[in-house]
C-alpha cells in the first residue's frame, strides 16, 4: 500500500533512503491524479520490493513542491539512494511507470 508523506517527514523518508522511491505529488481535486492512484497501489502491489511509493498532498504539504518547482500535477518522482533520477508529469499506464521504474534498478 502506498504511504501518505509531509513535508516534515520527506527529508528523513527520502533524502535519507537507500534504493528506490517513487513519491507522487498530487491533490484530491484533481480528477488525473485521483485516476493514477489505483494505478500505483497496483505497482507498489507487484513491485513492492523494487521500489517504495510514497503520496504527497500539495495542498496539505506545500513546502516539498516549492523546493522543487513543481508547477502540474500529477508529477512521479523518482529517487534512488536519496537523489533524484527522474520525474514523469501526468498521467501515466501501469506499464510506462512500471518500465520507467525498472529502468533505474
Amino acid at each position: 500500500m502506498t504511504q501518505p508523506l509531509t513535508d516534515s517527514q520527506f527529508d528523513e523518508t527520502v533524502s535519507n533512503s537507500k534504493g528506490l522511491v517513487l513519491v507522487d505529488f498530487w491533490a484530491e481535486w484533481c480528477g488525473p491524479c485521483r485516476q493514477l492512484g489505483p494505478i500505483l497501489e497496483t505497482i507498489d502491489d507487484e513491485m513492492g520490493d523494487t521500489v517504495k511509493i510514497y503520496k504527497m498532498n500539495v495542498d496539505d504539504s506545500p513546502e516539498v513542491a516549492s523546493r522543487f518547482g513543481l508547477r502540474s500535477i500529477p508529477t512521479l518522482f523518482l529517487f534512488k539512494d536519496g537523489k533524484q533520477v527522474d520525474m514523469k508529469v501526468g498521467l501515466n499506464t501501469q506499464a510506462t511507470i512500471q518500465s520507467w521504474i525498472e529502468s533505474y534498478k
